[in-house]
């Protein structure tokens, strides 16, 4: 059983997998520092400096007034936090765009080493051995 999940281990799509997971994992850290420092200011700025992660209603409760999502939470409101909703859904297209650019140029990459493969697999490969060897007994027999 040890053996065989060795080889299970060994198989390229699982080291590949891993890989993938890691990178995604550090990849994630570059995406939310693009959208909070980067796209959430802009937002902000066309929005007239209002931040979207504090965008909320409270739901029920006593009628108070919260002046962030966090402080609301931290009083046990229900919030319906619906600028953070929105963020994470900008958050999923930026990366699902990265990834998909990403997966693109790898095609692209693959497509590219494929034809060059096929013109190198295209050119002829010149006489066989067998040619060779009856060409040379021609050519002795003729003499």
């Amino acid at each position: 059983m040890l053996n065989e999940f060795k080889n299970f281990i060994a198989k390229g799509n699982v080291m590949d997998m891993a890989v993938g997971i890691i990178i995604g994992a550090a990849f994630t850290g570059i995406v939310k520092s693009l959208v909070a420092d980067l796209i959430n200011p802009i937002i902000g700025l066309f929005m007239g400096g209002v931040d979207l992660v504090n965008n909320f209603i409270v739901i029920g409760g006593d009628g108070a007034e919260y002046e962030s999502l966090a402080a609301a939470r931290e009083a046990g409101a229900a919030a319906f936090a619906w600028g953070s909703f929105t963020m994470a859904v900008i958050n999923f297209l930026i990366i699902a765009f990265v990834v998909f650019m990403l997966v693109r140029t790898v095609n692209k990459v693959k497509d590219a080493a494929a034809a060059e493969e096929e013109v190198v697999a295209a050119a002829p490969a010149g006489p066989t051995d067998n040619e060779l060897l009856a060409g040379i007994l021609d050519a002795v027999k003729k003499k």
